[in-house]
């Protein structure tokens, strides 16, 4: 990742939008509305390592067996949450044999109180294969040979996210969810505050080993949702986002009685980066659109050793809002009530 574009590019998009956003803006809420949406997604999740100088790094890339995913999620009043799932049917989810197995669970819960916006989510992904196998194997085919694979690597993760939406009249949930429909351009500075605690596992030659890694960080994003022509059915919302965070990480090997051996305790300095981009078709009832978004980040392990997570998310969805059953709508308010964030 380079520094010099990611904080140039942050620059340009936030200067040259802000000055195309509207003076006033429209926002339509669906807050009393059930939203059922159907997706279609495809996540790319790889490590990459870096060693070596600058002008010859070697990398290795590891990464996981993706798939297109199928992904539920229902929506009403400040509630958001999603179920994904990768079901074996779909034409491109069968190439085991060669990249081996591997497993994908995502569970995300958004909250929207006031300017706020709340994310908790679960990850679980297990099974990896090397992605970079002409790089230390020239003779070795792509769709012939085998990828070398690391079934039993597994990286559970728990974590979540704060964000504040600074402009007035600017809906991001229009963006992440279409719970609202924003009729008029506008943007904003978010700041977001990030936290996760991430659990990495294998067995390699029969040696078990395990790693903890916890993280936090700080972003400033720029979102900005234009709304074209007359009937204002269509929003193109890109952004960007640039921050920093540290890292704290203990790794330990696991011998057969249990006990811990060779434990090492690091902490990491980490830059992040995002960037998004959603387009969407909207009435009252009816919508569909796509998304696709880059977050990624790196540290330096020591001199001339870098590593860098990234995940590439492309989404597909269509939907429908209805009115609430009347019980779920009783419930919500004797909830609320009780709650009043809620």
């Amino acid at each position: 990742m380079n520094l010099k574009l990611s904080a140039a590019l942050l620059f340009f998009l936030s200067t040259v939008l802000a000055k195309a956003q509207a003076d006033t803006t429209k926002i339509k809420s669906y807050a009393d509305q059930v939203m059922v949406r159907v997706n279609l997604d495809t996540n790319i999740e790889n490590y990459i390592f870096t060693e070596g100088p600058e002008d010859k790094p070697l990398e290795t890339i590891f990464t996981i067996n993706n798939k297109i995913r199928t992904s539920f999620s229902i929506d009403y009043r400040i509630i958001s949450a999603t179920i994904s799932f990768t079901p074996g049917f779909l034409p491109g989810n069968n190439d085991d044999h060669l990249k081996g197995t591997s497993s994908y669970t995502d569970l995300r819960f958004r909250f929207f109180p006031k300017k706020f916006i709340q994310t908790v989510y679960y990850k679980n992904v297990k099974g990896f294969y090397m992605e970079n196998m002409s790089d230390f194997f020239p003779d070795w085919k792509e769709g012939r040979d085998p990828y070398i694979q690391f079934p039993d690597l597994r990286v559970q993760s728990f974590g979540g996210s704060t964000a504040y939406v600074l402009k007035d009249n600017f809906s991001l949930k229009s963006i992440y969810t279409q719970g609202e429909w924003q009729k008029e351009s506008r943007g904003s500075w978010v700041p977001i505050l990030d936290y996760d605690l991430s659990v990495f596992r294998d067995i390699l030659n029969g040696q078990k080993s395990k790693e903890t890694q916890y993280s936090f960080g700080a972003s400033m994003g720029y979102f900005y949702n234009w709304v074209p022509g007359a009937r204002k059915r269509v929003n193109i919302a890109p952004n960007v986002s640039l921050g920093f965070g540290g890292m704290f990480s203990s790794s330990w090997d696991i011998l057969e009685n249990g006990s811990k051996a060779n434990k090492v305790n690091t902490q990491y300095l980490t830059l992040r980066f995002a960037t998004g981009l959603h387009i969407g078709y909207n009435t009252d009832r009816f919508l569909f659109g796509g998304k696709f978004n880059v977050t990624a980040y790196a540290y330096n392990e020591k001199d001339n050793q870098n590593v860098q997570n990234n995940n590439i998310f492309g989404l597909l969805y269509i939907g429908y809002r209805f009115p609430p059953p009347k019980v779920v709508e009783r419930n919500y308010n004797k909830v609320q009530k009780k709650i009043p964030i809620l």
